[in-house]
């Protein structure tokens, strides 16, 4: 089947691949804890760089989240697809048996028979994109993830970065408190690092799902225009050649129909002869009975001696 090979499940390939990289990134963080901990946490003057990881984070999980949710849609409409191709091929009466009556391609037959019903032109480009628009209109939440996470990062080198300028500033002005400024720009140095390096894993690893996601929804919208091309169009658009062709086949009823008539008129015919033919015959039969009458009724005369004329009247 043309469909079930375009529609190779790739949602659940993803589905994996999102499943084995956040186990791969929950191994490694419990690996490199000790790390992650005097990296991210320990020796922290100020709470700046927790607050900004911890926002990139939150957003790299939200993203994330969105994304799988998402995949799991997707995953239910490519069955659904091939449960529906699998009822017209299978010449079932009710085409949405067994679909969810909130799936792409059940909404997208019930678009068509509604125009189809009001006599409309089906347009196919117009529904395509009518389609695309609206499953465009569900990523909004991840394109401003993609687009500001990259963003968080050099927000915060630029907050961590003024830290350390604040530190050089009292490292000048105060000798004796030169410890202390030394540190505050050890500190926004270090913060400013760690938010860049935060900022960048999370927009790698999200920008790979988000594009993948991307490849998913395109690969499942190609696969309802394509089975709106290969089976329902068919079914509720009339193209010229179309029309040429039933006007053919009503050309040769008709002259079936002419046939059919004309032999029967034939028959009508052939019976109307016999039909006359029997009722010469009737009457030459008739005119034999009323002479063979005529002789009985002179043998009757002959043979009692009646007069003619009594005869007559008694037959009168």
């Amino acid at each position: 089947m043309d469909i079930q090979r375009l529609l190779t499940s790739l949602s659940l390939k993803i589905i994996i691949q999102f499943s084995v990289a956040i186990l791969a990134i929950a191994v490694m963080i419990v690996w490199n804890l000790d790390f992650i901990n005097q990296f991210y946490f320990q020796n922290q003057q100020t709470q700046t760089g927790i607050i900004i990881n911890s926002v990139i984070a939150g957003l790299l999980v939200s993203g994330l989240t969105a994304i799988l949710l998402h995949l799991i849609r997707y995953r239910r409409e490519e069955r659904a697809i091939v449960l529906f191709v699998n009822n017209i091929e299978s010449l079932r009466p009710d085409l949405t048996h067994g679909v969810p009556d909130s799936s792409i391609v059940v909404k997208r037959y019930s678009t068509m028979r509604s125009i189809q019903a009001a006599n409309g032109e089906i347009n196919h480009n117009a529904l395509s994109a009518m389609l695309t628009a609206d499953e465009s209109t569900r990523f909004g939440l991840i394109r401003f993830i993609n687009n500001i996470l990259i963003l968080t990062g050099v927000f915060g080198t630029i907050v961590s970065l003024s830290i350390a300028l604040l530190g050089a500033s009292d490292l000048i002005d105060s000798a004796a408190a030169s410890l202390g400024g030394m540190g505050l720009v050890i500190h926004g140095m270090s913060t400013a690092l760690s938010t860049t390096i935060t900022a960048i894993v999370s927009y790698v690893v999200f920008g790979y799902f988000y594009t993948r996601l991307s490849d998913v929804q395109t690969h499942l919208l190609s696969g309802v225009e394509h089975l709106t091309s290969v089976y329902l169009l068919p079914q509720m658009v009339k193209t010229t050649e179309d029309v040429a062709f039933e006007l053919d086949e009503l050309v040769k009823s008709v002259n079936e129909a002419a046939n059919n008539l004309k032999l029967t008129q034939e028959i009508y015919q052939a019976s109307a002869l016999a039909l006359q033919e029997n009722i010469n015959m009737n009457h030459i039969q008739a005119e034999q009975l009323r002479n063979e009458f005529s002789e009985i009724k002179s043998l009757l005369r002959e043979g009692f001696r009646l007069p003619v004329r009594s005869m007559t009247e008694q037959d009168q």
